[in-house]
């Protein structure tokens, strides 16, 4: 028997967003290395920021080549605004420019409120909420400059912010990361307002309990990891692909009237009675 013959070829991604060019910050890792490699599956060229870790970063651009996209690593802290400016600045001198931004810019700290230091709570909430209007208000000035590129979207650009269930959800332990989320959420907000009548989406993902680097230690521990799934109704914790799939299509033209919107993919954590 011919198998050729019999065999059903897998399909093609559906490109999305082929020809756009999008920066994911803090892209080296996570949630943001598998958002970078299905921006890129859907036909983005993709800029991979990092701060640190420039082997995982350019481990992600050999990656994304080697599957067929089109990427580059450009290290800047995106929490520093002569840095941001710099990383637009190189951006547009390879790409020509950007049509999406993904803010995925995260860290945690965690103490008692009696206990935290203001340079941990300052820190915590440079890197999670000032990186995000940072970048949020460069992409904006280039999206305005450039207008909207009919040929290439209906928007004339599109923020994503990634934030987390804890915008909603309070965080004993953590006062410094759940405020800075919360901030996220406003931000995003008023961002979308505002930026509208130019025809710049802004939205936002929250993901619940996500397989990452970050919750290794209690998905080692099989006690740990039964706890925390009493608290998702659906039965399992989440991976990155679930946040990436979503973010390609909020970013794409499939999502052009939705804009202002957290979409929380968190298995049903935030319905959990006990929040």
């Amino acid at each position: 028997m011919n198998l050729s013959m019999t065999m059903k070829a897998e399909p093609s991604p559906v490109r999305l967003l082929a020809g756009q060019r999008a920066l994911v910050t803090s892209a080296n890792f996570g949630i943001g290395a598998a958002i970078a490699e299905g921006l890129a599956a859907a036909g983005a060229r993709v800029v991979v920021n990092y701060e640190r870790g420039p082997e995982e970063a350019q481990y992600l651009v050999r990656k994304i080549k080697d599957e067929g996209g089109e990427a580059i690593a450009i290290q800047a802290d995106a929490s520093q605004e002569h840095q941001v400016q710099t990383l637009f600045r190189q951006m547009r001198e390879s790409y020509g420019g950007i049509d999406i931004l993904v803010n995925n810019t995260q860290l945690e700290k965690k103490a008692a409120l009696t206990d935290m230091t203001f340079q941990d709570w300052d820190q915590v909430l440079r890197v999670n909420l000032t990186a995000q209007f940072l970048c949020a208000r460069e992409a904006a000035r280039e999206f305005i400059r450039q207008g909207v590129m009919a040929e290439v979207s209906r928007s004339a650009g599109k923020i994503l912010c990634l934030s987390s269930v804890h915008d909603v959800i309070p965080w004993p332990g953590h006062a410094s990361f759940a405020a800075s989320r919360g901030g996220v959420m406003m931000l995003m907000r008023t961002l979308a307002q505002e930026l509208a009548p130019h025809k710049i989406r802004v939205n936002s993902i929250s993901p619940g309990a996500i397989k990452t680097p970050g919750n290794a230690g209690i998905r080692a521990s099989p006690e740990k990891e039964a706890e925390l799934l009493q608290l998702i109704p659906y039965g399992r914790l989440g991976t990155p692909p679930d946040i990436a799939r979503a973010a390609v299509w909020l970013l794409s033209d499939e999502a052009d009237y939705v804009t202002g919107v957290t979409l929380y993919i968190d298995g049903g954590m935030t319905l959990c009675p006990c929040f």
